[in-house]
């Protein structure tokens, strides 16, 4: 019952800048941990970063200064800034939804997915 819904991806040019959305539903409670998590084909997918419901981040080394995330507690949202794309940071992006909810059937839940393309 619980949905994680990605958008904002799409062409962006070297130099240049995106921002991603992710809305969780389903559920009254915020997640513990919202996240970014990208993956292109033939390898595994890899942290971009994170956010906790009291706003504590973590950034993967190749994104840091350029990468923002950041979170709406009421909405259940989160969002990624990125900022000075580079053709590296093309990928598929996920967002990821982590609670800390004993009554839910689980407690990790991903989105679809949404594509990234840097290029000139």
């Amino acid at each position: 019952q619980v949905q994680v819904v990605e958008s904002g991806g799409g062409l962006a040019q070297p130099g240049g800048s995106l921002r991603l959305s992710c809305v969780v539903s389903g559920t009254i409670f915020s997640p513990y941990i919202m996240g970014w998590y990208r993956q292109v084909p033939g390898k595994q997918r890899e942290l971009v970063a994170t956010i906790t419901t009291g706003s504590s981040t973590n950034y993967a080394d190749s994104v840091k200064g350029r990468f923002t995330i950041s979170r709406d507690n009421s909405k259940r949202a989160v969002y990624l800034r990125m900022n000075s794309l580079k053709p590296e940071d093309t990928a598929a992006y996920y967002c990821n939804a982590n609670f800390r909810v004993v009554t839910m059937a689980k407690n990790d839940y991903w989105g679809q997915g949404t594509q990234v393309i840097v290029s000139s």
